[in-house]
């Protein structure tokens, strides 16, 4: 048992390594720097991209719409893919913590149309028409996909705490077998394009109770799998970066049964995707309803919290992705600036355009040899040769514009000053928690820590006792389960912890270790309070880890206690002891 004499207010030397006061809230005082990033980037593509865009066509040959302020203004993005009846309505529906409008949860194929889920003063539904020209949303590149869309598309606005700092897209099932011949009316596939193109996380959804379709779902050699399935997975190569896995309703199935269901999937998806990192793949039941077999509910649990890590930290990224979105585009502007300025200064004056442009097209492969070497470009900065072979047999190459080398630099010194110099701005390993704040602002009204994407609340999903969670005192000392010695110090330093800039609700391991060293302790005794701190050996401090840290860098400067050799029970908080007692097993 801890000792009552090792609990008590904190130190001044420990107050001092939090980097704030510890005894309130901190207040907002610093403007969240993201919307300063995000306007110079608007600056820049407005002054510099834009003009080279327009004077070569890219919306034509890219079939990508140009920019718009709102498109830079917009919220991270989530896309939820995958077959019909795998759980995406109903994993929105979770992570909302309540119903939606327009939300179709069933069997069979329900949700047959786009929906957009966004936050609002009162529940409504929008029709897509609307939605697409509404000034303040970025959909309306939506409208070249026509009214047969259109109708198939709806906002689902609601008041949402998640909805806040995310936008929501779930989509209708990808059908396959029999299914492939509903006609949907639009091209599916274009239309998941788009929403991947501009999607922060790509959320592929797969049934482990249906676990023979996760191989049709991936394997391109059975003969059933339909087109749209092949389409659905096409478009998304290329944003390999975006996507995250998850197999669904696994406690539906038995431990063995799991196993191999897990195994086909990492293998099928190694044989589809280029990338040449594995897939990240959750495994769990991403629905409020408690476990049907709780053999994997410790595992399930895990799972579940890694990938609302995930989402939690879109906020924060959302910048960086807007930044290397841009970057990207400015890399095919300039190589589809060389390419139609090649094409046009090898026309002839007078005789014979017709005849030169055929000739151009149909050597297209050695044109574009020809302009990587002379210009030193990069090969998948170039246009996918079929669909743009295509297009240009729809323009005049006599009416294309020439190269302008001044336009060409100024791309050059966006990549290689503008972006460097906006890169500076965004948070790093190096930061202190002071300037931490300057770029960011702070926990209470910035992007930082986990406030701004809530998680939902388990509650004894995992088969756990929640008997006295409503308790607002906590947990009695002779509940074993659940009593947490430092809950009080937990309390107290929520404040402190939120005001180091977690990213997720964890501390990096640079952040952490600068709180430890402010303390003044030797490097010795901070060496065995990380190990004891560390209980999930992640590098990483979460909130319940950074006061179990700090409660034991207090005893030791303020109480001249001992570093124990292992935490007292009742001092490793309730969520982290099975961790602990794997780790002491012999």
């Amino acid at each position: 048992m801890a000792e009552p004499g090792w609990i008590g207010e904190t130190s001044p030397s420990v107050q001092a390594s939090m980097g704030v006061a510890a005894g309130g809230p901190v207040t907002d005082e610093i403007a969240d720097r993201t919307s300063v990033i995000t306007g110079r980037l608007k600056t820049i593509y407005r002054k510099t991209v834009l003009p080279v865009e327009k004077r070569y066509q890219y919306d034509y040959f890219y079939e990508s719409p140009l920019l718009t302020d709102v498109e830079f203004d917009a919220k991270p993005q989530v896309l939820l893919v995958g077959q019909y009846s795998v759980g995406k309505t109903s994993f929105i529906r979770y992570l909302l913590g309540r119903d939606f409008p327009g939300q179709r949860i069933g069997p069979e194929p329900t949700t047959d149309r786009f929906t957009v889920l966004i936050n609002g003063p009162e529940e409504r539904t929008i029709p897509g028409n609307a939605l697409s020209v509404h000034p303040d949303l970025p959909f309306r590149g939506l409208e070249r996909f026509g009214v047969s869309f259109l109708s198939r598309f709806e906002g689902s606005q609601v008041p949402s705490s998640v909805l806040r700092s995310v936008t929501l897209v779930d989509t209708p099932g990808v059908l396959s077998g029999e299914k492939q011949r509903v006609n949907r009316g639009y091209d599916f596939t274009k239309v998941v394009a788009w929403f991947a193109e501009r999607a922060d996380l790509i959320i592929l959804l797969f049934d482990a109770h249906k676990y023979d379709l996760i191989i049709l779902l991936f394997d391109a050699h059975k003969l059933d799998i339909s087109d749209e399935l092949k389409g659905a997975i096409d478009v998304l190569k290329g944003h390999e970066d975006k996507i995250r896995c998850i197999l669904n309703k696994a406690d539906q199935i038995d431990r063995q049964q799991l196993m191999r269901v897990y195994g086909a999937l990492l293998w099928s998806l190694g044989k589809t995707m280029t990338s040449p990192e594995v897939a990240r793949v959750y495994v769990g039941s991403f629905w409020q309803e408690p476990l049907k077999n709780l053999d994997n509910a410790a595992l399930f649990e895990m799972e579940e919290k890694d990938l609302m890590k995930d989402l939690a930290v879109l906020p924060r990224q959302s910048a960086v992705r807007k930044i290397n979105e841009l970057v990207k585009r400015i890399r095919k502007v300039k190589t589809l600036a060389y390419i139609i300025g090649y094409l046009k200064s090898q026309m002839p004056n007078l005789m014979g355009k017709e005849k030169k442009q055929q000739k151009l097209i149909a050597d297209l492969p050695n044109v574009f040899r020809t302009i990587l070497k002379k210009y030193n470009l990069a090969p998948g900065d170039f246009p996918e040769i079929t669909s743009f072979s295509a297009k240009l047999r729809e323009v005049k190459f006599a009416e294309l514009s020439t190269l302008s080398q001044k336009q060409i630099d100024s791309l050059d010194e966006v990549l290689n000053k503008d972006i460097p110099s906006l890169m500076e701005e965004l948070p790093s390993e190096r930061d202190s928690p002071e300037t931490l704040r300057a770029k960011m602002g702070t926990a209470s009204g910035g992007s930082m820590g986990m406030g701004n994407v809530p998680l939902p609340k388990a509650g004894n999903k995992f088969g756990k006792k929640v008997d006295n969670e409503s308790n607002p005192f906590g947990f009695a000392a002779d509940d074993e389960d659940n009593y947490w010695a430092l809950q009080d110090s937990a309390d107290r330093l929520r404040a402190s912890f939120e005001a180091l800039g977690p990213e997720g609700g964890f501390l990096s391991t640079q952040k952490a270790r600068d709180v430890l060293v402010k303390t003044g302790l030797g490097k010795d005794q901070l060496r065995q309070i990380w190990s004891l701190s560390d209980m999930d050996r992640d590098g990483l401090f979460d909130h319940e880890e950074y006061v179990v840290a700090m409660f034991l860098c207090d005893a030791v400067i303020q109480k001249g206690r001992p570093i124990p050799t292992e935490l007292p029970a009742t001092v490793i908080p309730p969520s982290k002891r099975a961790f602990v007692k794997g780790a002491r097993a012999p």
